[in-house]
């Protein structure tokens, strides 16, 4: 089974790398950017087959490792 992590910065935890990226879209002439927030995407194979025990192990590994959930919100998909 394979997931994807979606790891971003939560909503007012001051975000410097997002703001540099909108900075440099308006540089290069991008108008219209308002708000750029900068995160993580992971890939991960897993050799669970039951939807529900994924979710938990995964739920766990972002807990314990791939997140910081002072400052991070994640996402899980499975596929």
């Amino acid at each position: 089974m394979k997931a994807k992590v979606h790891i971003t910065l939560k909503r007012g935890v001051l975000d410097p790398q997002g703001k540099a990226v909108a900075h440099s879209l308006a540089s290069l002439g991008f108008a219209g950017v308002t708000e750029v927030r900068q995160g993580k995407f992971i890939e991960i194979d897993l050799a669970e087959t039951d939807p529900a025990k994924a979710r938990t192990k995964l739920d766990e590994m972002c807990r314990k490792l791939l997140a910081n959930t002072v400052i991070e919100d994640y996402a899980i998909e499975l596929a």
